[in-house]
């Protein structure tokens, strides 16, 4: 028989198991985040620089009526862009995973990851200006032309597009997971078909459904590429707005504060969220 680990030897083991993306985490993320949340409180320079004093300046200075209205807009494609992604997404992922041809569906549905995606949000630049196909379509039956292009829908509608696949895929695997005996249970105590999906199949994709409007959420608050071609200067989004602090202005220390200002908002949404689910969960349960 082998002897017990020793204290030694089971630091090593965790240090080979955990060490390489622990220290990927601290390099990569923790100490960058903190890096942006010292330079939060330091003051721009006259020529770009950060330095003191320090302050809660930049972050008074995000709670103006104009950076709060970005804010806003951009919770508001957040918020949509996950409502529209889960009504779309949550029975495609249904269908790719109860059809026979699942393995191409999936294949297509990462299809417009080959490519580039700042050319595929040109391409709806292309779809939706006003000489644009769509416009070309709806005038053959007599309708448009409609100013699709720039507009709050063509933003929302090509995030949705872009993190559509985000969505489905965390769905389609809860689906291939699925107990279907809890649904045939449900129909043999008289369960109607709405009801039983409600109770048998819908709680066992919980898991997906989580994951995927956190990977919605998340980057649709965050996206400013979209909103920069399809918005046009009309849709104004909050990472439009660090973007500008970093690449224009060079305002670095309240496009620190910004940033900051947005993880801190999405982190409490997640939390309350992953509370609320948890205690649905135990209620369920009890």
């Amino acid at each position: 028989m082998n002897e017990a680990a020793t204290p030694s030897q089971r630091l090593f083991r965790v240090l080979v198991t955990v060490g390489p993306g622990g220290l990927w985490l601290v390099l990569f993320v923790l100490f960058p985040s903190l890096l942006v949340l010292l330079a939060s409180f330091l003051t721009r320079g006259p020529y770009g620089e950060l330095g003191p004093p320090l302050g809660l300046h930049n972050y008074a200075r995000a709670l103006e009526p104009l950076y709060l209205e970005a804010f806003l807009q951009s919770l508001l494609v957040g918020v949509w862009a996950t409502l529209l992604s889960a009504l779309l997404g949550y029975p495609l992922a249904f269908y790719i995973a109860r059809h026979p041809k699942r393995d191409l569906l999936l294949f297509l549905l990462l299809l417009p990851f080959l490519t580039n995606f700042l050319i595929r949000v040109y391409a709806w630049l292309v779809l939706l200006q006003r000489e644009g196909l769509v416009n070309a379509f709806l005038e053959a039956f007599g309708l448009g032309p409609f100013a699709f292009y720039p507009s709050f829908g063509a933003v929302l509608w090509a995030t949705v597009y872009t993190f559509l696949p985000f969505f489905v895929l965390p769905v389609y695997a809860s689906v291939e997971r699925l107990d279907w005996q809890l649904l045939e249970a449900a129909y043999d105590l008289g369960a109607r078909p709405f009801r039983a999906f409600l109770h048998a199949v819908l709680p066992q994709t919980y898991p997906g459904l989580f994951a995927g409007s956190v990977l919605v959420f998340i980057p649709a608050m965050g996206t400013f590429v979209v909103a920069d071609l399809l918005g046009a200067g009309r849709v104004v989004l909050i990472g439009n707005l660090i973007q500008q602090q970093f690449g224009v202005t060079r305002d670095w220390a309240f496009g620190a504060a910004l940033s900051v200002f947005l993880m801190g908002f999405v982190l409490l949404s997640l939390y309350l969220y992953a509370r609320i689910q948890g205690e649905r969960g135990l209620e369920e349960l009890v």
